[in-house]
């Protein structure tokens, strides 16, 4: 790392609020579509079935786009890597509400493929903002895109009942209405991002760690990113964690609803337990972001593990009818995703060269998406099969076995793996 990187690049504060606006936008338009697609798309095919396929294509579509937005990161900077993953979103969004007006469970899901890259744009984002953070403000530069999609996650499910009658006044089936307000977050979005991302951080960061005068060139990296991530074994502990959190929250949150049915919950209550998981999850990511930076990625990535490990008992023990318990459960489980991703993303960041960051990053969240779609088909055969109980057992179990693996890194800052890889 050269000494020019330790000095803050004096567009970082203005990139940062670039990137929290895009979160904002984006997170509003992607926390709509999951709030209502499953629910358009079981009354359009009249199939609870195909209605939780709608959720599913979300998150195939993000893991496949997070490749292509990684890799049109590498060649050509993160500014038109995101401004096009909220363009594909865009072209989403409206082909939903085609679909939708035009009555078709098919079209929707496909349109909802698409859909699914606003969620990988959201995930890149975090890394946009790590390329030009001194290595003392990674974590928290990284943490506060991660909590901007706190706003939209919030916002946008809370207006679905305005975005109907907004439709209906519009002459369209009053569930076109929250598409509608995607496709217009999204425009929004591509907008903010292509104009706002001057320069592009990520070739900047590239410059500065090339050198530090003015002829300094953008490099590309040319290891594969499997290779780059066995050799640096704090990075791939670092994406494990992040596949980990994911794949165990999904599995977990995905099958409370179904738990709490059983007991017989009303759904207001359920709503409000899947609402505190939410806020867990992304409210406290920038003190997991200030902590990250002052005693090191790798201890926050081992509480990540415990927090998770103890929501996964808590669900083990928790009967259906017992709401304390099971809130407490998801908001452990929702802080231990958070410690998850922003420890796990800055340990990662911190640990590959910035000329190969995109390429393995994308990777990265290419595996998280599909193990956490993995995840949520596994706990509903679990849970068919066998019981609630038993998901939480395997959770704990999984979780387990990587306590041995992250605890190593949780040291004093002064010990952490050196940051000399990163450039």
């Amino acid at each position: 790392m050269t000494e020019h990187q330790h000095v803050q690049d004096p567009a970082q504060p203005r990139l940062l609020a670039v990137l929290a606006a895009g979160q904002v936008l984006g997170g509003t338009a992607v926390a709509t579509s999951i709030a209502v697609s499953s629910l358009v798309a079981a009354r359009l095919s009249g199939s609870p079935a195909v209605g939780g396929a709608a959720s599913t294509a979300i998150v195939l579509g993000a893991a496949g786009a997070a490749a292509v937005v990684a890799r049109v990161a590498e060649r050509r900077g993160r500014r038109p890597a995101l401004a096009g993953g909220y363009l594909l979103a865009l072209a989403g969004a409206l082909g939903a509400v085609l679909a939708t007006e035009a009555g078709s469970a098919f079209a929707l899901l496909a349109a909802l493929l698409l859909v699914g890259s606003g969620t990988a744009v959201g995930l890149a984002a975090r890394y946009a903002a790590t390329d030009l953070a001194t290595p003392d403000r990674a974590g928290r530069a990284l943490a506060l895109v991660v909590w901007a999609t706190t706003v939209g996650a919030v916002a946008g499910p809370n207006l679905l009942g305005p975005l109907q009658s907004a439709a209906t006044g519009l002459g369209l089936d009053p569930a076109t209405g929250p598409y509608l307000l995607c496709a217009g977050a999204f425009a929004a979005a591509v907008l903010v991002s292509w104009l706002g991302l001057r320069p592009d951080p990520l070739f900047r960061a590239r410059e500065r760690a090339a050198a530090p005068g003015p002829g300094a060139v953008a490099e590309q990296g040319t290891a594969r990113p499997w290779a780059t991530l066995r050799g640096s074994r704090p990075a791939l502990i670092g994406a494990a964690g992040i596949v980990l959190g994911h794949a165990v929250m999904v599995g977990l949150m995905s099958m409370t609803p179904v738990h709490m049915d059983h007991g017989g919950a009303a759904l207001t209550v359920v709503g409000l337990v899947i609402s505190l998981h939410i806020a867990g999850m992304y409210a406290l990511s920038p003190v997991f972001g200030w902590l990250a930076d002052r005693v090191g990625a790798g201890r926050v990535l081992a509480s990540a593990a415990v927090l998770l490990l103890v929501a996964g008992v808590l669900c083990a023990l928790a009967a259906p009818t017992a709401t304390v318990l099971l809130t407490c459960a998801l908001v452990l489980l929702g802080l231990g995703w958070s410690a998850a991703l922003v420890g796990g993303s800055a340990l990662l960041t911190a640990s590959v060269p910035v000329a190969d960051r995109p390429r393995v990053q994308g990777t990265v969240d290419v595996a998280m998406n599909l193990g956490g779609a993995a995840a949520g088909i596994v706990a509903g055969v679990l849970v068919t099969v066998t019981s609630y109980a038993v998901l939480g057992v395997v959770a704990v179990v999984v979780t387990a076995l990587f306590l041995p693996v992250v605890l190593p890194l949780a040291r004093p800052a002064g010990s952490r793996p050196a940051a000399s890889p990163a450039g």
